[in-house]
């Protein structure tokens, strides 16, 4: 299924591809360059004005959605991180340099959420649809017959559309100013913003796409004859095409769309035209971009003062990975459409004086093999890959000397060099040691680079047209051999691609894992006593499969249930070998056709779960107890400070047994669990917590609470090696436990923890509790609160909630981290079946 919309996406791009093919089968490939080179310098200017208004009225979009939000952060960090998104965004478009992970990244540090970044990507993609709209209404009213002649409709149907179009933006600017409505969209809630910000958001939308629009325009050769106002709605449907072809930037489709309805434009000098448009529009914006990052990087290399490092570390290091895998992919694209296109014939000459023929060809077919690499480089820089780096470096270097040594192309080296640059600069950020080809490639990459080589070559068949193709050319080596030297270059590119996609996608399927043994229990244990967290003692249940680091100072837990892999936690052990764990356990379950899911998940760990791909959604909080200061004094506590008198006049008594004389004792407490699971009707649970078993319990310290001598109530305890943590596993009392046996087991672990030199003590996690419940919250939010409010038939969820909060803890907040959409409710129902211990159990509760 992952395959099916970068295919779609493929498909179109051919299709779009044998049209341009077709309508430009009379174009020689330097009449375009011509044009190009004719436009005037006064009308590049107004084009590259044009371009920096647009992107500067770009910000206000995420301006106007943290506003939405209610959020407030610097308008420069705003302008920063909305310029590099939209940069990067524009002119690649592929899922791994999304907006979204951008900006999630450098919003992170000013306590911006994933739902105020998803926020803010849907209103800025809301605004563009709002500009797009008004524009093409607009256009179709005030000009309808030469619009219609563009658009091939009537005059009275370009009217009615346009009318159409106009009362949509109408309705919704009445709606967002007057409504108290909230609209339901895809699982969203919609609340409406108000009359300032839904009119301010009009009309910037409006002047945004007006003046990108007006890029093109100005670029358009002089007999084009076309006013504004009716260019702008053949802008608009050019554009909205493109969006809806899915096709990374639109390339191709927004080109099509334009010749199409400019068919009385020469169609040389209009492509000349488009080709300064995407120069403008997109690649200029990009080398700012890209020079902007790189001047944030240089200033945390040499900087020296405070103030300058903590500048470094809010804009750049949280996004290095993406930024240098994006140029990579440019640079690469850049090398393989050099080497399809015609070199400049006066700088060939230049360097034949000085240089042999050998060195040309060889220097050619080099910077074309060189590129296809930087393609497949560029994934692995993406996920930090120490050897990617290595590797990449040297390619560049050499593409900058493949670069001078095949045409002088000063241009084209220069670009490389500004991304050795960014590379260079971020080389820190490349830190797994995972083995490049031990990746397997996804979908979106595989058909990323297909259509860029499908794009180079047709682009070569395209600029060579008219030379006759005779088996001869294939050994035809010349200085003017342009058309020989891309013909071999192509073949070369296309015969190691297809090794390279064989190689990785048709390895065989490694085994699934199986269930923790003794061995790795031991070697976990050794994880475990340095970790701060209590939840990595649920390894040692002996119900998951445990995946370690090279180094073995790091684990994931997990298990498989259904299609998805459910990790329990974050990974357990360093910050280096859990960040390369949470890379190799997604691989690991894409291998084998799974969904990755991180269940119970901190926030610390969130903006690597996004550079994964993966969504998250707060499922609860945990409560965590300061021991410090621990008492039961002050009137906050007083029903504790009662509970406790009274087991203590029922005559209970407390005392904490070593794993040696758990054993002696688990005849004793079996009996114990054996009532409290008949009592509540229920059988053992299992993955976020362990279940009544021998081997298990040996492992832990035992709590006990005694009445008249005998043991009535148990629990075994989990504990931090660090001793910052320690909290409960299983915890169940008799029917002679005397009354508040839960409260008077509770206090007095705190209090003995608090002796033991322990910080927090962990009362678990409160499922469904601390979720947004505005009118903008997600329809999940909502569906909880639905469930936490009124739910206490199936699981006691306000009631647990209120237990936890009379010992006045600190919430923090859970996750589950997965991919969105509609594999999600697939993945509810696969944790669900998973800790209940399977789908008849979870029917039976």
């Amino acid at each position: 299924m992952r395959w099916i919309a970068p295919l779609a996406a493929l498909v179109v791009f051919g299709a779009v591809v044998a049209v341009l093919h077709h309508e430009l089968k009379q174009l020689h490939i330097r009449s375009v360059f011509e044009h190009l080179h004719s436009i005037p310098r006064v009308n590049i200017l107004a084009a590259l004005g044009f371009t920096a208004a647009s992107y500067l009225l770009l910000s206000s979009y995420d301006a106007l959605a943290l506003r939405y939000r209610q959020r407030t952060i610097v308008y420069a960090r705003i302008l920063f991180t909305s310029f590099i998104a939209y940069s990067f965004g524009h002119t690649l478009g592929f899922a791994a340099f999304t907006g979204a992970a951008i900006r999630f990244r450098l919003y992170s540090t000013a306590k911006v959420t994933a739902i105020d970044v998803a926020t803010i990507s849907a209103f800025s993609s809301l605004s563009i649809g709002i500009g797009l709209t008004t524009l093409t209404g607009i256009s179709l009213l005030v000009t309808p017959e030469q619009a219609a002649s563009l658009l091939h409709l009537q005059p009275a149907w370009s009217m009615l559309v346009g009318f159409l179009l106009l009362a949509v933006v109408a309705a919704y600017g009445l709606w967002g100013s007057l409504s108290r409505n909230v609209l339901e969209f895809r699982g969203w809630a919609l609340r409406p913003p108000g009359p300032l910000i839904a009119i301010v958001q009009i009309v910037l939308s409006v002047i945004d796409l007006s003046l990108s629009s007006a890029v093109l325009w100005w670029l358009l050769p002089p007999d084009a004859h076309i006013s504004f106002i009716a260019f702008v709605g053949a802008y608009a449907v050019a554009v909205i095409a493109g969006i809806i072809s899915h096709v990374p930037g639109g390339i191709g489709v927004f080109e099509t769309v334009i010749l199409y309805t400019l068919p009385d434009v020469p169609k040389d000098a209009l492509l000349g035209s488009l080709l300064a448009y995407r120069l403008v529009y997109y690649l200029v914006p990009l080398f700012f971009a890209t020079l902007l990052f790189l001047t944030k990087e240089v200033s945390a290399q040499r900087g020296k003062l405070a103030r300058a490092r903590e500048l470094a570390g809010i804009y750049v290091a949280p996004i290095v990975p993406q930024i240098a895998g994006a140029l990579t992919f440019f640079a690469g694209t850049l090398l393989l459409l050099s080497g399809a296109t015609p070199g400049m014939d006066d700088r060939l000459h230049a360097l034949y004086n000085f240089l042999p023929l050998i060195v040309v060809e060889a220097s050619h077919l080099a910077g074309s093999v060189i590129g296809l690499g930087l393609l497949i480089l560029a994934r692995a820089l993406f996920r930090r890959v120490h050897a990617a780096y290595h590797i990449t470096f040297w390619l560049l270097t050499a593409g900058i000397f493949a670069s001078l040594l095949k045409g002088l192309d000063f241009e084209e080296a220069t670009v490389l060099a500004v991304v050795l640059g960014v590379l260079t600069l971020g080389r820190n950020a490349f830190h797994r040691p995972t083995a490049i080809l031990s990746e397997r490639v996804g979908p979106v990459w595989v058909v990323s680079i297909i259509g860029v080589i499908s794009l180079a070559v047709w682009i070569g068949f395209v600029a060579y047209r008219h030379v006759d193709y005779s088996d001869e050319l294939w050994w035809t080596f010349a200085l003017d051999g342009d058309a020989p030297r891309m013909l071999r270059a192509s073949l070369v590119v296309v015969v190691l691609l297809a090794a390279y996609l064989l190689l990785t996608m048709l390895r065989p399927a490694q085994p699934e894992p199986a269930v923790a043994g003794p061995e790795d229990l031991e070697r976990a244990k050794g994880v475990i006593s340095r970790s701060n967290l209590t939840v990595c003692n649920a390894a040692l249940t002996g119900d998951k499969r445990l995946l370690f680091s090279d180094s073995g100072d790091a684990f994931v837990m997990y298990q498989i249930a259904g299609r998805s892999w459910i990790a329990l936690g974050d990974p357990v052990g360093s910050d280096a070998g859990a960040e390369e764990l949470v890379w190799r356990f997604r691989e690991m379950s894409d291998r084998h056709g799974g969904q990755t899911v991180f269940y119970q998940a901190s926030g610390d760990r969130l903006p690597l779960y996004v550079d994964l791909g993966l969504a998250a959604l707060k499922i609860g909080e945990e409560a965590r107890v300061p021991l410090k200061d621990f008492s039961l004094d002050g009137s906050a506590r007083a029903d504790l400070r009662q509970a406790h008198r009274r087991a203590e006049r029922d005559g209970a008594t407390f005392e904490v047994i070593s794993p040696e004389q758990v054993v002696e004792l688990l005849p004793e407490l079996e009996k114990i669990s054996n009532s409290w699971l008949t009592s509540k009707s229920t059988g053992e649970k299992r993955f976020s917590v362990g279940a009544f078993s021998a081997d298990y319990l040996r492992n832990f310290p035992m709590a006990l609470v005694r009445s008249e001598g005998n043991a009535t109530a148990f629990a075994n305890l989990w504990a931090s090696g660090t001793r910052d943590e320690l909290s409960v596993d299983l915890m169940r009392f008799g029917n002679e436990a005397p009354r508040g046996a839960m409260d008077y087991l509770f206090i007095e672990l705190m209090k003995w923890g608090r002796t033991q030199g322990y910080q927090w003590f962990n009362l678990g996690m409160a499922p469904l509790a601390g979720l947004e419940r505005h009118p903008l919250a997600p329809a999940w939010h909502r569906v909880g609160n639905f469930v936490f409010r009124y739910g206490e038939h199936f699981y006691n969820f306000e009631g647990l909630r209120r237990y936890k909060t009379k010992f006045e803890p600190v919430w923090e907040p859970k996750y589950l981290v997965a991919r969105g959409g509609l594999a999600l409710p697939r993945v509810l129902v696969d944790v669900s079946v998973l800790i209940a211990g399977g789908m008849k159990e979870l029917f039976a509760r």
